[in-house]
């Protein structure tokens, strides 16, 4: 239901936006602190695990002035939250500052292309100690402490063959 409520105020946000006649000049994103588990990892409503639905973050990114016929898509590239920060500060006409590890993906954004990082270094410190890599469809799991879930060491998973981390594939 909290998605439901946010998904519906974001809506009257923008048909208020498009109602005054300003949504076309007006950059408009969403985000998160992190994602959320819904039974992933026998983890019902929480963000305690360094795994692919926690440490998916969720963005909505509408920036005016990128052409005409631009479209809503999805970018499923590998992005660091904040490489966002660069995106948005090379989007604003400024240029991200040189000693940021951060990579902006504005000219990427521009053009549609759904390039990123080759990988990613996440890691999760609530309730478990997990740190994980994820890369092309895997997303690797190291556990530290597992919070008495009785998590393996290791775990292994295809995220798009198995979204819901049901197939373990480190054994």
């Amino acid at each position: 239901t909290g998605v439901r409520y946010a998904d519906d105020e974001v809506g009257r946000l923008l048909d208020h936006l498009d109602r005054i006649g300003v949504l076309d000049d007006t950059a408009v994103m969403l985000s998160s602190d992190h994602g959320e588990t819904l039974g992933e990892l026998n983890v019902y409503g929480d963000h305690q695990t360094a795994d692919q639905l926690t440490t998916r973050v969720p963005l909505l990114l509408s920036w005016p002035g990128l052409g005409e016929g631009s479209r809503p898509r999805v970018d499923s590239a590998l992005h660091y939250q904040f490489d966002v920060m660069a995106t948005i500060v090379e989007l604003a006409g400024g240029r991200p500052s040189g000693r940021w590890d951060a990579q902006s993906f504005a000219e990427r954004y521009r053009d549609g292309d759904e390039r990123g990082r080759e990988q990613l270094v996440v890691s999760q410190g609530a309730w478990t100690a997990q740190r994980s890599v994820r890369w092309g469809d895997h997303l690797l799991i190291h556990t530290r402490h597992d919070a008495f879930h009785l998590y393996p060491d290791v775990m292994l998973f295809d995220v798009v063959a198995d979204p819901h981390e049901q197939h373990d594939l480190a054994p």
